[in-house]
């Protein structure tokens, strides 16, 4: 097989995911034998058998194992894609089956139930039957708990991720970027509850408009992670009881869920930002 259309995205869907009842699909891996490693497991490929569709997910590391042959690979998952547009999942798995035999192999199908989405069965399965290398801000981001970001983010101690996840997106990584689970409701829908959230801990200007995990100082001296969409006023003190801690910009926190009520803060000393949010991993 002779990849055209070079792509820099090795994970990749051959349609835009549905959602809906659950169905079945057929899940293969695509390997890789090479002279110079062992057999390596390189994506995921699952066929909905209802939509005829098939969808990809392909490693990112190629050039950690696969040498001078690192750019032929990279190659691979466009042109899988392209496959499955052209001739359905079916025949384009049925043709993957019948040609590849050498340096690329396929396994066989196992049957797997669709729950949720393709997309995110590919994932499970992904995350069950690949082991890409860990590369650190090029292609994982470290996880840390809400309190060993506290730390790690706002006091700039010396704390040590939890693991490293690996994440799909266009933007650079960098070395202030970390992933945390959120839970609860209130950013719904822009954040499912127990989502794994990447966030930047160095935010640019003003928090206006911006949705900013928050280290939310309590009364009683406690205190609360929350993630919030952060809005800053500078009008005078709302309870009309000169407050001098009004006298600064006023910080609105707001849920996008409109179930949730928003609240504001007397002034950003009560507050510390922890990253801004970037997207669901």
């Amino acid at each position: 097989m002779k990849p055209h259309n070079p792509s820099d995205s090795v994970e990749c869907v051959s349609q835009k995911p549905t959602y809906g009842k659950d169905g079945v699909g057929d899940y293969l891996l695509l390997q890789v034998e090479l002279p110079s490693a062992n057999s390596q497991n390189i994506g995921i490929l699952l066929l909905d058998t209802d939509s005829d569709r098939l969808y990809c997910r392909f490693r990112r590391d190629f050039e950690e194992f696969a040498g001078d042959e690192a750019d032929w690979f990279k190659e691979v998952p466009e042109y899988i894609v392209q496959m499955a547009k052209e001739l359905g999942g079916q025949k384009c798995l049925e043709w993957m089956e019948s040609t590849l035999s050498h340096t690329l192999r396929i396994s066989k199908r196992k049957r797997v139930p669709i729950q949720k989405s393709a997309t995110t069965t590919v994932d499970v399965l992904y995350a069950k039957n690949i082991r890409p290398k860990v590369l650190r801000f090029r292609t994982h981001l470290p996880q840390y708990s809400l309190e060993a970001a506290a730390g790690k983010f706002g006091r700039q101690m010396s704390i040590e991720p939890e693991g490293w996840v690996e994440v799909r997106t266009d933007l650079p990584l960098t070395d202030d970027m970390f992933v945390v689970h959120v839970e609860g409701h209130s950013m719904e829908p822009t954040i499912p509850d127990a989502s794994l959230c990447a966030f930047r801990s160095m935010i640019s200007g003003s928090w206006d408009g911006k949705v900013l995990l928050l280290e939310d100082y309590g009364e009683s001296g406690g205190s609360r992670h929350t993630v919030k969409l952060c809005h800053l006023s500078k009008s005078a003190d709302p309870n009309g009881q000169d407050d001098i801690a009004w006298l600064h910009h006023r910080v609105t926190l707001e849920s996008t869920n409109p179930v949730y009520e928003s609240w504001d803060v007397a002034s950003a000393e009560k507050i510390r930002p922890l990253g801004e949010f970037l997207f669901v991993v």
